[in-house]
């Protein structure tokens, strides 16, 4: 799990790494990571029964929360330095409504080798709940020819659309 904790994610955080301290609590092969210009691995700081103390844990080692984004940077850092951590046949979950500041030539290159590790690529971008929703931004359309879903993250409905997919076998 990959949640942008950006400026523009803000109203969408809280819920998503609840999500993330769920997953991490319930799940021993699950590994999580925040970003906004840089990557942080907030696994063991998520590893709590107690949510409120394990939210706190991982915002203390955030050192960018609500600034901006650079995804293909972080993407860039999870591809090289925790690779072998996730795993081949992964199933990757990009949390993020795709505004980026970074290079998108960048974050394409890092999404295609994202992709050929993993078993599936997922991206929950709160902002495709809407309807009218177009991935018009430059980071996501850089990253929308490697995913394999694109699905609103705006809800627990919507988190809990992930799971169902998740256990019909991501088809």
């Amino acid at each position: 799990l990959v949640c942008d904790v950006s400026g523009s994610m803000a109203p969408y955080a809280r819920m998503l790494l609840q999500y993330l301290q769920a997953s991490v609590t319930a799940h021993t092969r699950v590994e999580a990571f925040v970003f906004g210009t840089r990557l942080t691995r907030v696994t063991r700081d998520l590893d709590s029964r107690d949510p409120d103390r394990a939210l706190a844990r991982a915002a203390e080692r955030v050192s960018d929360w609500s600034g901006g984004t650079r995804i293909g940077a972080a993407l860039a850092e999870l591809n090289r330095e925790h690779g072998r951590r996730i795993g081949r046949g992964a199933v990757v979950v990009i949390l993020s409504d795709g505004w980026d500041r970074g290079d998108p030539d960048l974050l394409g290159v890092e999404m295609a080798r994202l992709q050929r590790t993993a078993h599936r690529l997922l991206w929950l971008n709160p902002l495709a709940a809407d309807p009218r929703y177009e991935p018009l931004t430059r980071g996501m359309r850089a990253a929308l020819p490697h995913v394999d879903h694109l699905l609103p993250g705006n809800s627990i409905a919507s988190l809990e659309s992930l799971a169902d997919l998740m256990e019909e076998g991501l088809s």
